[in-house]
């Protein structure tokens, strides 16, 4: 019979376990963005199973990455519609222009 393999989840929470004198060492706040860093790798674990790359690390830090795109691509566009709302409206012609007055350089005389 083949091997027994551990589920993903199981490995997953084995490799968080091994970082756990690392995360001891970080601040409280960077404690919590660490936790969060596993919290996101969670999503991907089918993917991580169907990878079955010999380094679980390796698709770990894979589904990571991918949550993490998913964020900038969101902000992204966030900022683009921020911006857009922004802007002034767009005015053909400028009010300056319509009333007929020409804009001349400052005299030097």
């Amino acid at each position: 019979m083949g091997r027994t393999v551990a589920p993903f989840s199981q490995i997953l929470e084995a490799e968080f376990e091994s970082w756990k004198k690392f995360r001891r060492a970080l601040r409280r706040e960077d404690q919590e963005a660490f936790d969060a860093l596993f919290a996101a790798a969670k999503y991907h674990v089918a993917a991580m199973v169907y990878a079955s790359r010999v380094t679980p690390l390796e698709a770990i830090l894979m589904g990571i990455l991918v949550e993490h795109q998913k964020v900038i691509a969101q902000l992204k566009g966030r900022v683009r519609e921020l911006e857009a709302a922004a802007r002034p409206p767009f005015q053909l012609v400028s009010e300056s222009c319509a009333s007929g007055a020409e804009r001349r350089a400052p005299s030097t005389e």
